[in-house]
């Protein structure tokens, strides 16, 4: 019976053992574990791509073409400067025209009055020197001290008046009557680009003096 049993027990124990249930869970497993590694590596790339793909529309559709469109209505600003019913609108061209020919007038009516100034103190300093001159040489000296005086005070009349004109092309107010609001006239304006009356206004001013 021992030997019966013992014969039993030695041909129970190969059956036992799970050799074959041991490789099919690991089997089964590593299966299980791969399809779980592989969807995050699918997952990545698909983020990313989504990711590149909407930042790429951020760079692309930046507002440069308003930009563009604001730059060019800021620099057609000229065309609405008052004028006169038939006349054309002022060009970019045009403004910068008036603009140069009035620049180079304040420089040249800024040496005038220089030499102006010069000449008066000469004039004034001659007739402290001058006290005993008789009354032919005292009164050609007042003659020319006077002449100076009005020259002098003409070329700053005509200054102020061209610094004005370039100020209000830089407030976009230009070719506006500073008397009547009225437009000063476009051709009278590239004739005299420092006037800041109208005909009318000017006439009426010139009468009152």
């Amino acid at each position: 019976m021992s030997t019966t049993a013992r014969n039993s027990a030695s041909a129970a124990s190969p059956a036992t053992v799970p050799a074959v249930k041991k490789t099919g869970k690991k089997t089964a497993a590593k299966p299980a574990q791969r399809p779980s590694a592989s969807g995050p590596a699918n997952k990545v790339p698909a983020s990313r791509g989504g990711r590149a793909a909407s930042a790429k529309p951020k760079t692309e559709t930046l507002p440069e073409p308003a930009l563009v469109a604001a730059g060019a209505a800021g620099r057609g600003a000229p065309g609405a400067l008052p004028v006169r019913p038939g006349e054309d609108p002022w060009t970019e061209a045009e403004v910068a025209e008036v603009e140069t020919e009035l620049r180079a007038e304040v420089d040249r009516l800024r040496a005038d009055v220089a030499a102006a100034d010069m000449a008066l103190a000469d004039l004034l300093r001659d007739a402290s020197d001058g006290a005993g001159d008789d009354q032919a040489d005292a009164g050609s000296k007042n003659f020319e001290r006077e002449h100076e005086m009005s020259i002098a005070a003409n070329a700053r009349d005509m200054l102020v008046q061209s610094e004005r004109a370039l100020a209000r092309i830089a407030a976009g107010t230009y070719g506006a009557c500073e008397s009547c609001g009225e437009p000063i006239g476009k051709a009278r304006l590239q004739v005299f680009p420092r006037a800041t009356l109208c005909v009318s206004c000017k006439q009426k001013q010139e009468r009152r003096y």
